[in-house]
């Protein structure tokens, strides 16, 4: 095990010479993938994000808070990927969103979190905080 860590580590310190990108799908793999990099078959190569095709449907484990909130973005942004979380410890006071939406295609971030804002309306007033991921597709 040691053996492998010296090598990772080497082999990222002596990555230091390449581009940023390339650096980047280098590390992404040898985290996600360490394995493959102890028989030296992730050179380079990146794990791709899936994206459903179908209507988003919210896990059975939401609470109502959460719910409420998926059922509001859902139908105001028709996202391809969806995810709300109570980040509060369970009081609804903050919440982690994560959003993918055509909706957001051609955006700048702010304009894609003040969509979010504008579809939760007098909700979001009541929060604390809101930690927002938005994403076109």
């Amino acid at each position: 095990m040691a053996a492998l860590r010296s090598s990772v580590l080497a082999m990222r310190f002596s990555s230091t010479t390449r581009s940023g990108a390339a650096l980047a799908r280098s590390r992404s793999s040898r985290i996600m993938f360490p394995n493959a990099v102890r028989n030296g078959t992730a050179a380079g190569a990146c794990a791709q994000r899936q994206y459903s095709t179908g209507a988003v449907e919210p896990p059975e484990f939401l609470s109502e808070g959460e719910l409420k909130i998926f059922n509001m973005l859902k139908e105001g942004l028709g996202p391809e990927k969806l995810e709300v979380q109570d980040i509060s410890g369970g009081c609804g006071s903050m919440y982690g969103i994560d959003v993918v939406s055509d909706k957001f295609k051609g955006l700048p971030v702010i304009k894609q979190h003040r969509l979010v804002n504008q579809v939760l309306g007098e909700e979001i007033k009541k929060w604390h905080g809101v930690q927002l991921k938005t994403k076109a597709p």
